[in-house]
């Protein structure tokens, strides 16, 4: 046994010898050059970022990083910020500690009806409680005389919107469109099952049919902000209307939204991604009902655990500002988390203004019914252009490892990307401070 053992650590004296010997030789080759190892100008430090990390990247393009000290410490992390991943609210629901936490015994939610008088049978009453609260706490949207459809997500819920509209005996699919730039996961969603009954017809601009038709109104819109009305306008057409960013921290809420048909999501109200589950606001009855119809079909039901959590984290929010003197942790939600986005997009518009290679869309002023504060509206996402000779902005930003989506998803110019604006401080801080330091000659 001693001599098997003396044997293999000799073998692991010689291997390490082997590989510290390549690596020497290596950078004594010249394989690794002062020019392909990127760092940053001081002037783009952004507060509380410490770096120790080196990289080397692609020189597929005539980008480089400048430095005006040695010792600038070079990042080698990919920044991946393509999807609205809202990791930024971490840190708040941490300071809330046990408010937020649910104990369910294991005798719960045996059965899969929440209750049969209802029209959406699995619809948690806790869970319709807490949004209708939250509704009237910030005036965002009417809930009365309409019906509350829980999904898993609103992605779900939009595919269960299309199927309740679609008539099943028209003679092609129903046509849905979207003003570009639209949500890049409408198109996939849409036609992903195949269905007869509807089909992604594209820029709502570009729709000069006279037939059926379901347009798709995002408000304030993903990918660019922007608040969204209607735009083809024609007698046969049926309006979804998703609001999933209409909450006091990404815009002014002017007043109370009353459509026919409108989604919310857990995931950009709270930040709750995990929890997968969202609502409709619906005021026809046969539409809810044909809602109702497909989610059953499709997964019996939403899951009782998810509302029970997501009606704690709604319950916990509202109180947070009707009863504010019971939260020693932190300030209210909505006032945390408008001064944090106000804060990020400062930053954002700092950065993109020092690197002279990028820009940003300029949103108007409106006075906030819920917070009284008169502000810019700062979305989950920027929608960031490159200028000048750069076409792929998608691909230059790759090159220095900021991976992001690319404005041909949207339906719009490959100039354009989506960033998104929500994860963990440490994560928008590189972001920021890799974006100024960028050049381009």
């Amino acid at each position: 046994m001693e001599y098997r053992m003396m044997i293999l650590g000799h073998f692991l004296v010689i291997s390490l010898a082997l590989n510290a010997g390549l690596l020497y030789k290596g950078y004594s080759n010249g394989k690794h050059k002062a020019q392909d190892i990127f760092s940053f100008n001081n002037e783009c430090k952004n507060a509380s970022l410490v770096t120790n990390r080196d990289a080397h990247i692609p020189k597929r393009t005539k980008a480089s990083f400048s430095s005006s000290s040695s010792s600038s410490k070079a990042l080698n992390e990919v920044i991946d910020l393509d999807h609205g991943d809202p990791t930024m609210y971490e840190k708040y629901w941490q300071q809330m500690g046990e408010k937020t936490t649910v104990v369910i015994p294991g005798w719960k939610f045996i059965s899969y009806f929440s209750d049969v008088n209802k029209l959406c049978w699995f619809l948690e009453t806790d869970f319709e409680n807490a949004v209708i609260r939250l509704h009237k706490l910030v005036g965002n949207a009417v809930t009365e005389d309409r019906h509350i459809v829980v999904g898993t997500g609103s992605t779900q819920l939009f595919q269960a919107v299309l199927y309740a509209v679609s008539p099943t005996n028209a003679s092609e699919p129903m046509n849905v469109v979207s003003a570009a730039p639209f949500y890049s996961s409408y198109p996939l969603i849409t036609d992903f099952l195949k269905s007869g009954l509807y089909k992604w017809a594209g820029d709502a601009r570009k729709f000069k049919k006279d037939k059926p038709y379901v347009e798709l109104v995002t408000s304030p819109n993903n990918p660019d902000g922007l608040s969204r009305e209607a735009v083809v306008n024609q007698n046969q057409g049926i309006l979804i209307h998703d609001l999933a960013y209409y909450w006091p921290q990404y815009t002014s809420i002017s007043s109370p939204a009353n459509y026919d048909i409108m989604l919310f999501t857990v995931s950009k109200s709270t930040g709750h991604a995990g929890t997968r589950l969202g609502w409709a606001l619906v005021k026809d009855k046969e539409i809810a009902k044909k809602m109702t119809e497909f989610i059953v079909l499709s997964t019996i039901g939403v899951s009782k655990e998810s509302q029970l959590r997501a009606a704690k984290i709604l319950q916990v929010l509202s109180d947070t500002h009707e009863y504010n003197g019971n939260f020693q942790e932190s300030e209210p939600f909505f006032d945390y988390s408008y001064n944090l986005m106000a804060r990020r997009w400062k930053q954002l518009r700092n950065a993109v203004n020092k690197s002279k290679l990028f820009s940003l869309p300029e949103f108007p002023h409106g006075k906030c019914a819920f917070s009284s504060r008169t502000f810019a509206s700062q979305p989950a996402f920027a929608w960031l252009k490159c200028e000048g000779e750069i076409e792929d902005c998608e691909s230059f930003l790759r090159d220095h490892k900021i991976i992001t989506r690319s404005g041909k998803h949207f339906g719009e110019s490959s100039k354009y990307v989506r960033i998104s604006v929500l994860p963990r401080d440490e994560i928008f801080d590189q972001f920021t401070e890799r974006l100024c330091s960028i050049n381009y000659f």
